[in-house]
This record gives structure tokens, C-alpha cells and sequence, in this order.
């Protein structure tokens, strides 16, 4: 641990995403020694000028005993006090190996029992039930023809999830799955085809409205900290990461739902409750236990997160950061992510319709977006004027992932 009047020090993981980059940003900011590490030699979070080390790991989701073995090295080496996850194929293998750590530095995870709740979707649902929370309703099926008896009940659409968006397996690698919807029974039968035998399928009534997300720092369940967005832009179009967002009051029933959920899971840490407010009202969608990739129109909205989740993890619920709850923040404040914003606008101008029955914006809609990104004072998740160098890195980083498609390469 850090010898007493040195600098604390912390390990960031997937330091290319803009959460990443957000901690790292904070926590340099207060004058914490950040080590940045990533899969990605090229990654942006390298660039900050708050970046005091650089740590690249083997891809996770190919090796993850290697990238956590990795991991753990370097927190010996650089002397970590706290090491923080980012994304589901870092966390959940450090997870498994937390043992290892003991003694070593602390980590910013939930504790093992509700994080395997809130990694499961269908455990996720059976808890939403059991406390009154609203979910659209939903099937968990293994096989085409129990997808098919199902759809007779729920009606069609459905949408078609994992049970669990991710998976170790036996062989140290993380498989990942990804949502589809079923508008008649020959996609649904294609879509549940695609995941028969891999993984257990949630088959859930499709909900329309606007995705919002409940932001929260808890100490066993107890709640610190919150803020709440609403999404603008999803990639891919038919609903996923927000590329636009923008912050709004906190809604108190959403807000009472989410506790509801992570007190009895006595949740410590950080975690996004996610929910679609449609004609019918709210629905939860689900428990997002890692970092979520809006957090940094929180902290740019004066909400910190990331000094807070370190205060927690370190000192203590009685060190956090304020504004605790009840949180006060400017509402109407928007964020963008570039390289997300540019696949929304080409996929949009593309004008391709992947599913009848959910509409695409129109491509004036596209336009109007990337004038947007150029209008003064707009700001981003990355892009900084005082941490130039994680933005110029995103920025070359999206324009050669736009040359190779251009190119035909993969």
C-alpha cells in the first residue's frame, strides 16, 4: 500500500473507453498516481496527461487468466491501492480471482452474490417480481420450440436476449452475445437458433419509450450518490450504448425502484439501473453492474463518480464525495461520444431497416446531428481542450476504423 504522504494510486482498466478515461481524469485530477491499462497498445486513456503509468494486458475475452495474471502483477509493481474495472471482460474474471488481490490492493467490484444476480438477467427479473418492480413481461427458454410456445403467449415482437450477456468458459475464454428482435415466428426461430445450445434466451415483450438510467453509488445497499440520464441516440439503432445523452431531475419512482433492488442485494459500488419509459410506464430492463459508458456527463454535471467510488472503496462510506443524496445537478447538460456518434450518423445515412416494425430516423435527423457536433461549446466524453491527448487518439483511432471499412478491411 502507499507509504504515508505519497500519492495514492490507482489502476484503471479498458482505458481506450470514455468511463475509463473519465476516472482517470478525476482521480489525476485530485493527485492520484494513475496507471492505465488496456488490451489496446494504441489506447487513449494512454494520452491523458494525467496517465503516470501505461499497462497493456492480453485481450480478456481470448485469455482472461492471462490478462487477470497480468493485472495482478502490475498492482504489485506499481504499488496499487485500488484497482478499477471497466468493462464485463475485465470484471468478471477479476472476480473469480479476488482472492488473489487480498492484501495486494482493494477493488472496486460488488460482492460476488449480487453481482451473479445482476449479471443474470432472469435472476435480475425474479428479483424486480418479488419487489414489485415493473418488467416487461418476459419467458427464459432454452430451445426453439419452447421459444415458439412462448411467443403464442407473450405476442409478437419479442425482443431475444441472453440470459447473460457474457460467459466464461471452461477454456479461460468470454463469450459474448448480443440482443435481437423477433418480429414473426421465422426470425424468431433464426434469432433463438443463433444462441440454442450456448446460452439459456430471455424472450421479452418488446417495450417501447425512452431509455433512462439511474445512476448510484451505494455502501451495502444504502445509497450515496445518484444521478440520472436520459438516452438521445443509441447505437445500433434499434437500442443499445447512448451516443447523445443528456442529464435529467432525478425521477423519484425510478429512483425508488433502483434502491428498492440493490438494498436487498446490499450492493456496494457503483451501478446503473436501467429502465424504458413508455405509454405504459416504466419497465426495467436491467442492472448494469459494471461502468456504465455515460458516466462522464455525471461527472461533468458535478456528480464524481469516480472520486467517490474511490473515497468508498478505500475509506469508507463516511469519506465519499459529495453531492450525496439527494443530488443537485444542472439538468438539460448533453454529452456526446464521437466515435459512437459517427456510427449513428452512417448507419443512419445508410437508411437500412433492420426490423419492420421499429422505425429509423429520417437522414435529415443525421444531419442535423453532425452539425451538432461541430456547433461551439458542444462537448464530449473524450474530447478535452485541457486533456488533449486521449481525444486526438480517439479521433485517429475512429478515422482508421473508417478507412479500413472503406477499404473492405476487416
Amino acid at each position: 500500500m502507499t507509504m504515508a504522504g505519497g500519492a495514492r494510486r490507482v489502476l484503471v482498466t479498458d482505458a481506450g473507453r470514455g468511463s475509463a478515461i473519465s476516472i482517470i481524469r478525476s482521480l489525476g485530477r485530485r493527485g492520484w498516481h494513475v496507471v492505465a491499462a488496456d488490451a489496446d497498445p494504441q489506447s487513449p486513456g494512454f494520452h491523458s496527461r494525467y496517465t503516470a503509468g501505461r499497462i497493456v494486458y492480453p485481450p480478456p475475452e481470448r485469455d482472461a487468466k492471462a490478462a487477470v495474471d497480468r493485472l495482478l502483477r502490475a498492482a504489485r509493481d506499481h504499488r496499487v491501492d485500488l484497482l478499477i474495472p471497466v468493462t464485463d471482460e475485465v470484471l468478471l474474471p477479476l472476480s473469480a480471482a479476488r482472492e488473489a488481490f487480498a492484501g495486494i490492493c482493494a477493488l472496486a467490484l460488488p460482492e460476488p452474490d449480487a453481482l451473479a444476480v445482476a449479471e443474470d438477467k432472469a435472476a435480475t427479473l425474479e428479483l424486480a417480481a418479488r419487489l414489485g418492480v415493473p418488467t416487461p413481461r418476459s419467458c427464459l427458454v432454452e430451445t426453439v420450440p419452447e421459444a415458439l410456445a412462448s411467443a403464442a403467449d407473450i405476442g409478437l415482437p419479442l425482443v431475444v436476449k441472453p440470459a447473460a450477456s457474457r460467459l466464461r468458459r471452461t477454456d479461460g475464454t468470454i463469450e459474448s452475445f448480443t440482443v435481437s428482435y423477433a418480429d414473426t415466428p421465422e426470425r424468431l426461430v433464426a434469432a433463438v437458433g443463433r444462441l440454442e445450445g450456448r446460452c439459456p434466451i430471455l424472450l421479452q415483450e418488446y417495450c417501447p419509450g425512452e431509455g433512462h438510467g439511474v445512476e448510484l453509488l451505494l455502501d451495502r445497499g444504502r445509497p450515496l450518490a445518484a444521478f440520472q440520464h436520459r438516452r438521445l441516440r443509441e447505437v445500433p439503432l434499434t437500442g443499445g450504448a447512448s451516443s447523445c445523452r443528456e442529464s435529467v431531475a432525478l425521477d423519484l419512482v425510478l429512483f425508488d425502484h433502483a434502491v428498492r433492488m440493490l438494498s436487498d442485494l446490499r450492493w456496494t459500488g457503483l451501478a446503473m439501473v436501467e429502465f424504458k419509459v413508455g405509454p405504459a410506464g416504466p419497465r426495467l430492463m436491467e442492472v448494469n453492474p459494471r461502468i456504465w459508458g455515460s458516466l462522464p456527463l455525471a461527472v461533468r454535471c458535478g456528480v464524481d463518480f469516480p472520486a467517490s467510488l474511490a473515497a468508498l472503496a478505500l475509506d469508507g462510506a463516511s469519506a465519499a464525495v459529495p453531492p450525496l443524496v439527494p443530488s443537485t445537478y444542472p439538468v438539460g447538460v448533453r454529452l456526446h461520444n464521437l466515435d459512437l456518434e459517427v456510427v449513428w450518423i452512417l448507419s443512419v445515412l445508410a437508411g437500412r431497416r433492420r426490423y419492420p416494425f421499429l422505425p429509423i430516423p429520417p437522414r435529415r435527423a443525421a444531419v442535423n446531428a453532425a452539425l451538432e457536433l461541430v456547433r461551439p461549446g458542444v462537448a464530449f466524453d473524450v474530447q478535452s481542450l485541457s486533456d488533449p491527448g486521449p481525444g486526438l487518439a480517439d479521433i485517429a483511432r475512429i478515422a482508421r476504423r473508417i478507412g479500413r471499412k472503406a477499404l473492405g478491411v476487416h
